[in-house]
């Protein structure tokens, strides 16, 4: 006697993030729905840098009176970092982390994440152009300054074991690895490496400074918390389906790493604004990576480490982009869907 098929439902409850049936991307019906509203929330934010205009930054870094050398010098070296970290993420999300997710809700943000890992790229490469800096000043920065190499060492260390051609899911072991690789971009490289340059940068603002540039920064931190929350939804959802993963001695390990990449952090800022800068220096970059480091430890029901207080609370309204503006104000009409704009950081 034949066995009955599985109800359709019964098929979707056994989708997983990883180790489920490879199936084609078929979303109806949707079991991932944090996956699927992610990628409507991307589509709705979509932007391009050559939207923004440059003008003034082309002025004011022209001019031999507005900006200070060590300003300039935040600008290059932030640059400098971010080519090549957001090239190292899309290398990720393509070659090591796409082929091993099964959920096909993930599966399309992941494209939609890699687009705009290109975005950013596409931004760093405007911004270089129009304030004529230096190309291979910036562009080789990553194998002359040793804060900016260890940073992405430190997360890119994982890639080469997930693009081995016979690297599979479904042991421990490779599904820990998996796991580990997505807390290292996600929470660590997104979540934490990323954000004494954003402050760096975001602090021009304040003082009307490089609007274009800013203005491009904030689209590109409110990209990455997204990246960043749907990492964290991905990473629980994951020990959800698979809780045997999350054992004390993997906890402990990414309790350590996530302290590991404070240091890190640390010692990027002291090279970022070694002078200062707009009354910030490398002790308040300190203080504020320990702070965005608890909250991502908070964030994966870890314990958090340093207690600190935020130094930058005007960060939190940096990154509101429609408190100061209409969002989409300076954007081509056909691209006007910013009302849908809804996020949050963890």
């Amino acid at each position: 006697m034949s066995q009955a098929m599985p109800s359709l439902a019964q098929q979707v409850n056994q989708r997983k993030i990883i180790n489920g049936k490879d199936d084609v991307v078929q979303l109806y019906p949707i079991k991932h729905q944090f996956a699927w509203d992610a990628y409507l929330a991307g589509n709705a934010n979509h932007w391009l840098p050559n939207e923004i205009s440059m003008q003034k930054d082309i002025e004011q870094w022209r001019s031999n009176s507005v900006l200070t050398e060590d300003e300039r010098r935040v600008v290059k070296f932030a640059l400098g970092f971010f080519t090549t970290a957001d090239s190292i993420v899309a290398n990720n999300l393509i070659l090591a982390v796409y082929k091993h997710v099964t959920s096909p809700e993930c599966r399309m943000y992941l494209l939609r994440q890699a687009y705009e890992e290109a975005i950013h790229t596409h931004a760093y490469q405007y911004i270089v152009e129009s304030l004529g800096l230096d190309e291979a000043e910036i562009f080789t920065m990553y194998n002359r300054i040793d804060s900016i190499y260890n940073k992405d060492q430190f997360a890119a260390q994982l890639v080469p074991q997930l693009t081995q051609p016979d690297f599979a899911t479904g042991t421990l072991e490779n599904d820990q690895a998996f796991l580990e690789n997505l807390i290292d971009f996600y929470v660590i490289m997104e979540g934490i490496f990323f954000y004494s340059s954003f402050a760096a940068i975001l602090s021009f603002r304040r003082r009307n400074l490089l609007p274009g540039v800013a203005e491009q920064f904030q689209y590109i931190m409110r990209d990455e918390s997204m990246h960043m929350n749907f990492g964290m939804e991905m990473i629980h959802q994951i020990i959800v389906e698979q809780p045997h993963l999350w054992s004390e001695t993997f906890q402990r390990k990414i309790i350590n790493k996530i302290v590991k990449a404070a240091e890190l952090e640390a010692a990027y800022a002291k090279e970022l604004v070694p002078n200062g800068i707009l009354g910030l220096n490398a002790e308040s970059f300190e203080s504020y990576t320990r702070y965005i480091a608890d909250r991502r430890l908070n964030a994966l029901n870890l314990s958090t480490r340093f207690h600190e207080k935020n130094p930058f609370p005007w960060m939190s309204e940096a990154v509101d982009l429609t408190k100061s503006k209409n969002f989409f104000e300076t954007r081509i009409t056909e691209y006007q869907t910013g009302g849908a704009l809804q996020w949050d950081d963890f």
